[in-house]
């Protein structure tokens, strides 16, 4: 069993949340190795704590236990959960942030239930520091999810848009701007090779328009936009030395539209 334990939290580093969190895993399991994958996710995101969470979990070893904590609803009656798939737990709340997983995977899953593996003492508004935290150390130490907790067949699952391709094109959404701007679609490579099979397009995006998708952002001029394939495999739109959000003035959930050139 691996002792390393990822935390994906909304929280920041301004104050003592993280900290918290990680000294009650210490003090159960005081050989286990801390990587912060994010502590930088918009207050209350649920799906960018999930798109997150997704392009990060399998790159680590097996029996890696993940924390995520992004939980506007904490105190409330969503269940607190943990869960396996493939050879990684996940723990957190039963609110969604999980949703990316289940299109691709099945997995094993239980409702956290058993407070033998709670801190004493549950606030209502830091369930991280006082379940989730505590079971993650206890995995991380060989504790078995029917140990933690009882079984559940279904969690709480949210839905991106999916991109819609027709003969003109595709057309999809900007589901996630990184901290550099770039905006990463919903549009994979593979529906981009199976759809437009490397024809001539033209790619619109807030009142911007380009001609062709390239490598990297250094095959456009500094300050010139750019499209391209990203590291998760999705379509981006990227400025060379700039932040796209701000430049193109794009938000989340704003269009893009992939056309082909007649």
């Amino acid at each position: 069993m691996s002792q390393i334990i990822t935390l994906t939290t909304d929280f920041g580093l301004q104050d003592y949340y993280v900290s918290a969190m990680k000294a009650v895993m210490l003090g159960i399991s005081p050989d286990v190795r801390f990587v912060d994958i994010s502590h930088e996710i918009p207050p209350q995101d649920i799906m960018a704590g999930a798109w997150v969470i997704r392009n990060t979990a399998f790159l680590y070893p097996p029996g890696t236990v993940h924390l995520v904590v992004v939980d506007p609803g904490v105190g409330t009656s969503r269940n607190p959960v943990a869960l396996k798939i493939k050879d990684q737990y996940f723990v957190g709340p039963d609110n969604g942030i999980f949703s990316l997983f289940f299109n691709e995977f099945e997995y094993e899953a239980c409702k956290l239930s058993n407070p033998e593996f709670w801190r004493k003492g549950v606030s209502n508004t830091f369930h991280g520091r006082d379940i989730f935290a505590p079971v993650s150390a206890h995995l991380s130490n060989g504790v078995s999810l029917t140990e933690i907790g009882e079984p559940i067949d279904e969690l709480v699952t949210y839905h991106w848009a999916v991109p819609i391709a027709d003969k003109d094109g595709l057309q999809g959404w900007v589901v996630h701007i990184d901290r550099f701007g770039n905006l990463i679609t919903n549009i994979s490579e593979e529906l981009i090779e199976k759809q437009l099979e490397k024809k001539n397009v033209k790619i619109y995006v807030g009142n911007t328009m380009l001609n062709k998708i390239v490598s990297t952002f250094g095959d456009v001029e500094e300050g010139e936009p750019a499209a391209f394939i990203g590291s998760s495999g999705m379509l981006e739109i990227g400025i060379n030395k700039g932040n796209a959000g701000r430049m193109l003035s794009v938000d989340k959930g704003a269009q893009i539209s992939i056309v082909l050139q007649k």
